[in-house]
């Protein structure tokens, strides 16, 4: 089978089913399983898939982006370890801003330090945040639905009185050379001015958003330092040759 059959045909193996084994690809190609591999690099490069461990995965659509009652459901013990260690960062006499992700929400009940000063833009944050007692402001503007997260121009001039010693993020996609994106171009824009406005950045993901582009860019990957439960061995050094990276394992 030439090279460009195999191609379409791994392509059309991914619209078919979201996760494809190298295994179920080199049963149908009868091709070997090095060639396989090379296949599959060359058609993440081109945007076509995405690698992960054991096979390839479909790309997620630059505009999806799941409410946040779907995304707290999904990898719940990953984020919460993330967590755990993302909320020990965290020193007496920190002011720190909270994004309104789902991983971000999981620090709240890992908080050790109390004489903290907590800003946010998450709405579910909230009843956490005062019932623990923790000093906390939120950011005016429009609550967005979906991701029960402030946005908008309002949100932005309200953040703009703030400045932070470290603030903690979610995203949906990272990339090499995309850098940490989200569907919405307004929470990118709440995002990149709470970095902006910090001395030290974190991004707290689960493996799944690694080589996921979505619509609206946050920032470069040196932005932010990246707190995640593993990478894959085949693309860990696209990241880590430009920024660090904290893998937490229990």
């Amino acid at each position: 089978m030439l090279t460009p059959e195999r191609h379409q045909l791994i392509i059309q193996m991914i619209k078919e089913k979201p996760i494809v084994k190298i295994q179920e690809i080199v049963d149908l190609t009868e091709a070997s399983e090095s060639t396989i591999r090379r296949d599959l690099t060359i058609l993440e490069e081109g945007k076509f898939l995405k690698r992960v461990h054991g096979g390839a995965a479909r790309l997620r659509g630059k505009l999806q982006e799941p409410s946040m009652v779907e995304k707290s459901t999904k990898f719940l013990q990953e984020k919460k370890q993330i967590a755990q260690y993302a909320a020990s960062l965290v020193e007496e006499g920190d002011s720190i801003y909270l994004d309104a992700g789902s991983t971000v929400f999981e620090m709240i009940s890992s908080l050790q330090v109390k004489d903290i000063v907590v800003v946010t833009n998450g709405l579910m944050h909230l009843p956490q945040l005062l019932e623990r007692n923790i000093e906390t402001y939120v950011i005016g503007g429009y609550a967005k639905p979906k991701t029960n997260a402030i946005i908008g121009r309002g949100a932005l001039a309200s953040l703009e009185q703030y400045r932070f010693d470290k603030c903690f993020l979610g995203v949906n996609g990272i990339h090499p050379h995309s850098g940490y994106t989200t569907p919405d171009q307004e929470e990118a824009m709440i995002k990149q001015k709470a970095m902006s406005l910090s001395r030290e950045s974190f991004v707290l993901t689960d493996d799944s958003k690694f080589s996921e582009i979505t619509f609206a860019k946050i920032a470069d990957l040196h932005e932010a330092t990246i707190i995640t439960n593993t990478i894959d061995e085949d693309h860990k050094g696209q990241y880590t040759s430009k920024t660090s990276i904290k893998v937490v394992t229990t």
